[in-house]
């Protein structure tokens, strides 16, 4: 194919191709730019080193228009021209899976390569992906009777979507958000369950000998904080206030005297015990406390009205109803106050408060992950499928995170500016020839970031 205007790629004038505009037919439409953008950030991130194009193409697609994976290549096919057939798909996916670690190695020298990281600070959350289905998988007894759970498991699930079975996600980021590891676990573990497996593989991998993982709540428990410190290694886990005693919740809350900016440290058995005050977050907790007490009072003065036992109430007999007063007591002392536990001794208290608050950055990755690239529902059943599956995911989240990083912009709104970019096809009707023209990028700063303004490409 001949270039449409061939002047702007420097060529010899005297052997320019005089077309008519009336025998221009427009024939297609590609979204090339789209294509060489995200190509850029896949090589930037050191995954063009893994070589498989599939596993590049499906995790572009997961951010242009998640689909399955065989309607994935119809589309590819479609924006890109790229032809994959079904049993090129049947072949190339089960290779994709084995890039695992290979993959989070290259995630891993990108974020210290761009992004700073070094280990030292590495934040934790879970998250299940529900399947499209009701069956489970079975369990597994071994010889020596130790039962293992299948993959697809009913559990207590984060998305609310009874009688479907899951499965459990670990998500290692950076403070920046951007992924460094993923691990799968059946839908039936316990999340506090699967924080130490993954610590312990990544500090085996990378030989690791300082690390603070920070992670919520949920993966508090006395072995984690004491395996954790064996091992060499410090946390930074929230704390679980609302089951605290009340004479200790008195006792912090006497101690900060409801001020904003002052922490205090008590040592408990889960470790050191920091506490601060909000009084923005008291605010909150007041008016969720006059919600509450509102909905209590109502249960109580019209208990054949209120199926579920709403908070503050306290029920005496199936028909005596009361408001609960020492739950009261608590949620009034715990006002403005959170606590996280630590075994870190030299680091200052603003300092560890600071850093729980950017667990806030793993929680993001999340929300992109299901939302924007809609991991679930998964669609496979077989450990391998859905192995590779996550591994796409993965992937593109690396290149999401990357491309936000990089640009400022959402990925909403990255997508929106360089899918507006079309290279255009153009047939001369008399002579049969193709030209390829590229819309005007001129205010585009996609385009501008890739150096391609108002490029014209040849055919």
């Amino acid at each position: 194919m001949q270039p449409l205007f061939p002047e702007l790629l420097g060529e010899n004038s005297q052997t320019h191709n005089l077309v008519s505009v009336e025998n221009l037919s427009f024939t297609k439409t590609y979204h090339t730019f789209t294509h060489e953008f995200l190509s850029f950030f896949y090589e930037l991130n050191g995954f063009a080193a893994l070589s498989n194009n599939l596993l590049r193409d499906l995790s572009f697609m997961r951010i242009i228009e998640p689909a399955s994976k065989l309607r994935s290549a119809e589309l590819f096919n479609k924006y890109f021209g790229q032809i994959y057939t079904q049993n090129m798909l049947y072949k190339g996916l089960p290779q994709i899976r084995l890039l695992k670690e290979e993959a989070e190695k290259v995630a891993v020298s990108y974020a210290k390569q761009h992004l700073s990281f070094n280990f030292r600070l590495v934040f934790y959350d879970v998250t299940t992906l529900y399947f499209e289905t009701f069956k489970e998988d079975e369990d597994v007894t071994d010889k020596r009777g130790e039962k293992t759970y299948g993959l697809r498991k009913i559990g207590f699930g984060k998305e609310r979507k009874p009688g479907q079975p899951q499965v459990v996600i670990g998500l290692m980021v950076n403070n920046d958000g951007y992924p460094i590891g993923v691990e799968m676990f059946s839908g039936k573990t316990f999340e506090g369950h699967t924080m130490l497996p993954v610590i312990k593989k990544l500090q085996e991998r990378y030989r690791i000998k300082t690390l603070t993982i920070v992670a919520d709540a949920a993966m508090l428990s006395l072995d984690n904080t004491k395996n954790i410190s064996k091992a060499g290694l410090s946390y930074i886990v929230g704390a679980r206030m609302g089951s605290m005693p009340t004479k200790l919740l008195a006792d912090i809350s006497q101690k900060l005297k409801r001020t904003e900016g002052k922490y205090i440290r008590i040592q408990t058995d889960w470790g050191k015990l920091v506490c601060d005050y909000s009084e923005r977050r008291a605010t909150k907790d007041r008016l969720d406390r006059k919600k509450q007490l509102t909905k209590a009072q109502y249960q109580i003065e019209h208990p054949d009205k209120v199926k579920r036992r709403t908070r503050f109430v306290l029920e005496e007999t199936k028909v005596a109803l009361k408001l609960n007063q020492e739950l009261i007591e608590q949620d009034r002392l715990r006002e403005g106050i959170k606590g996280y536990y630590t075994n870190l001794k030299k680091v200052p208290s603003k300092l560890i408060v600071k850093r729980y608050h950017d667990l806030w950055q793993v929680e993001k990755s999340f929300r992109i992950a299901k939302s924007d690239l809609e991991a679930r529902p998964i669609f496979h059943h077989k450990k391998e499928g859905i192995e590779t599956h996550i591994l796409i995911v993965f992937v593109s989240l690396c290149l999401t995170k990357s491309i936000e990083l990089k640009t400022g912009y959402s990925i909403r709104k990255v997508k929106d500016m360089i899918w507006d970019i079309l290279d255009i096809e153009f047939t001369d009707t008399l002579t049969g020839k193709q030209f390829h023209k590229r819309m005007d990028t001129t205010a585009n700063p996609m385009a501008e970031l890739l150096g391609k303004t108002n490029h014209v490409l040849k055919g």
